[in-house]
């Protein structure tokens, strides 16, 4: 045999050698961990309460779907407690469709929203909020835990300390000191479409149906973050929403937000979430609530026709806008709450418009050197009117 031949023969059998060494270390590793696994879910240390077992189950990374260590924290109720002084009145910061709302501190330092509400254990509540949890963006408002204790349901949101932008529009106070022009105004409806389009490019994707003002909340910077996304479905799947009466009924049809072929059907989708986007738009730009005058809104769906259209501008944020960005951020408000659900465009693409106009005012009304072209400004413009 020639020496190039044995040397050929020799270097393929050291190659099957160590595949079958890699074999075995691979099956060998693959029977020791699987027995950990089966050992974990057979212990009596897991708990008997079914919404304990699914929280355990996720937080293992044993359930199709969802990562190791990515399911949301299940905290105690002696966490919350503390974390709210008992729930003290003093903590109170709000109602909202879920029930009460307290700012509290857990024991890590992290301060949180938490919404409270009297129920049984419940499941579905459990894989619900798990499924919520895993929605993370920036302009989102992010689910951080939740509690299934003594006859209570409670969810643990990251807390947002600026409040809402209904607060800051025409809350009772006036809540804001910074002025609000309209290239503020602009960011936060960015941000806000931002939002609420991720929501919608999720698969399947998730329709908020309880988009609102007040369920926009800013940071510091004022940032925008969607909140409350999914929890109208969660409600509905787990039994929890309000039962229908006169009265709910007549809150219905008086919700500006709501979308009017939803006010007839009762079926949710993507381009109502546009809808009440619209009338988010409306309020931001005239700084008054819609429930209180919904002529803007029908002086809206006729721009440009309505030879009004100009009155709804809020003359607190001052004249720093160009007709042409004004004229260009009511068209496509206009386009949001069409009465036709078909004729009102995706949100992504709402995203898409509002950037450009953003930016293209930014660049229009910043002060700039010697030789920036004069620019019309829309306090020469618009006649206001209170």
């Amino acid at each position: 045999m020639s020496k190039p031949l044995a040397a050929a023969i020799a270097g393929a059998a050291g190659g099957v050698v160590l595949l079958i060494i890699l074999f075995f270390t691979l099956w060998f590793f693959v029977l020791r961990h699987r027995g950990r696994w089966n050992n974990s879910l057979s212990s009596g240390t897991v708990s008997s309460d079914p919404s304990i077992q699914a929280g355990t189950a996720l937080e293992l990374g044993l359930t199709g779907g969802v990562s190791e260590l990515s399911g949301p924290r299940r905290v105690s109720l002696e966490e919350l407690n503390a974390a709210t002084k008992n729930f003290s009145s003093i903590n109170l910061i709000g109602y909202g469709t879920f029930g009460e709302a307290y700012k509290g501190i857990l024991y890590d330092g992290t301060i949180v929203a938490i919404k409270r509400r009297p129920s049984d254990a419940n499941e579905a509540f459990v894989q619900e909020v798990h499924h919520l949890s895993l929605i993370r963006h920036r302009n989102l408002v992010s689910l951080l835990g939740y509690c299934q204790e003594d006859q209570l349901q409670m969810l643990v949101y990251e807390y947002i300390p600026n409040g809402s932008v209904s607060a800051h529009l025409y809350g009772p106070s006036q809540v804001s000191s910074r002025k609000l022009e309209f290239k503020h105004r602009l960011s936060i409806a960015r941000g806000t479409a931002k939002g609420l389009s991720h929501l919608h490019s999720l698969s399947p994707p998730l329709v908020h149906m309880n988009f609102k003002t007040s369920n926009v909340l800013v940071d510091e910077d004022f940032i925008p973050k969607v909140a409350d996304a999914g929890l109208k479905s969660l409600l509905d799947r787990i039994g929890g929403s309000i039962a229908s009466s006169a009265s709910s009924k007549e809150a219905i049809s008086n919700n500006p937000f709501l979308d009017p072929e939803v006010k007839e059907s009762g079926i949710y989708t993507i381009r109502s979430d546009v809808y009440s986007f619209g009338i988010f738009l409306i309020e931001l730009v005239s700084g008054r609530e819609a429930r209180a005058d919904q002529s803007i809104i029908q002086l809206i769906q006729r721009y440009p026709e309505s030879s009004e259209t100009g009155t709804i501008v809020d003359p607190q944020m001052g004249g720093n806008f160009t007709m042409e960005g004004m004229g260009e951020f009511l068209r496509v408000i206009s386009w949001c709450v069409n009465q036709s659900s078909e004729r009102r465009p995706p949100m992504h693409l709402v995203e898409m418009e509002i950037d450009r106009i953003r930016e293209k005012e930014m660049s229009l009304t910043t002060v700039m050197g010697e030789g920036t072209p004069i620019v019309t400004l829309g306090s020469q413009l618009f006649t206001y009117s209170k």
